[in-house]
């Protein structure tokens, strides 16, 4: 089944209101040399064999769903030595054409923040060293006009106080409790401005109570959709890309009005990634979305 094929199945019936999408920009990094070759999160088990053909299948599917619903993709080239480059969501935060770069946590990936510093500079884009650990996008989040900046186990909670600074906007930050899901992204999607999914015991009483006061809505994933990485998924407004396995909670958001759209990420939840984690977002100045030319 193609992607526009997903997509025409999930469509919403005939009547039904439909959300507001808005068109995106997205920056990902094929799996050429994605392997699961050492462990720092719970999921990653080094004598569990990666698929690569599969993987790269996955990728290019995932890629295709994106310009199949409307948006562009820009491309990253892969680094020899870098397996994890492919979650690019990791490489910075970019809100405004301001681009935050990442610092990680751990001596196996702190090589890609400066590969994705130098694609940014390359393209013109005005770029931020960081002042703290922090890992992108998988633990800056932006909703509406907010910050949700998740800390604890790979990103400094001092690090919610620069992406502040840089991007001018107010900060919420949430520490997380399970090591299994280590990046905010893992437990958490955010679907509109005024909507989003979450895994209460990812989160201690503080940062539940916070999300509780930031969202209108907010729909609660059962464990076996969490732990299927079901809420590391993406929305444009209208349509939810994320992983087919978590199907309770896809029905959730089918009924909250959204379009859901399945992926099959497998090879990646090996190394605790999916969709979300593949993709970086380019918020240009404007809010346009619009992506700029690179030679990357």
């Amino acid at each position: 089944m193609t992607p526009m094929d997903q997509i025409h199945r999930e469509s919403p019936r005939a009547g039904k209101s439909m959300k507001s999408m808005k068109r995106k920009t997205f920056l990902m990094c094929p799996p050429e040399y994605f392997t699961v070759e050492y462990a720092i999160n719970p999921w990653m088990n080094p004598g569990e064999p990666v698929d690569l053909p599969l993987a790269k299948r996955q990728w290019e599917q995932l890629r295709a769903t994106y310009i199949g619903l409307g948006h562009a993709v820009q491309i990253i080239d892969a680094v020899p030595g870098l397996p994890d480059m492919v979650f690019a969501a990791n490489g910075a935060t970019v809100i405004g054409g301001t681009v935050l770069g990442a610092r990680f946590k751990h001596p196996q990936r702190r090589p890609e923040g400066a590969a994705y510093m130098d694609w940014f500079r390359r393209g013109g884009y005005r770029v931020i060293e960081p002042e703290h650990v922090n890992e992108g996008e998988g633990d800056i989040v932006l909703a509406g006009q907010m910050i949700i900046a998740g800390y604890g186990f790979r990103t400094e909670r001092a690090a919610s106080e620069q992406a502040e600074a840089v991007f001018g906007l107010p900060v919420i930050s949430l520490r997380l409790t399970d090591p299994r899901f280590y990046h905010v992204d893992t437990a958490l999607i955010v679907l509109d401005k005024n909507t989003a999914a979450y895994y209460p015991p990812a989160f201690d009483e503080a940062g539940q109570a916070a999300l509780a006061a930031r969202f209108g809505a907010l729909i609660e994933a059962k464990a076996a959709d969490a732990e299927a990485l079901g809420l590391n998924g993406l929305s444009d407004g209208r349509n939810v890309v994320m992983p087919g396995q978590a199907e309770e909670l896809a029905g959730e958001i089918r009924a909250a009005g959204f379009n859901v759209v399945p992926v099959d990420m497998s090879e990646f939840k090996k190394a605790g990634g999916g969709p979300k984690c593949c993709t970086l977002e380019l918020r240009e100045a404007g809010g346009t979305g619009a992506g700029r030319s690179s030679d990357g």
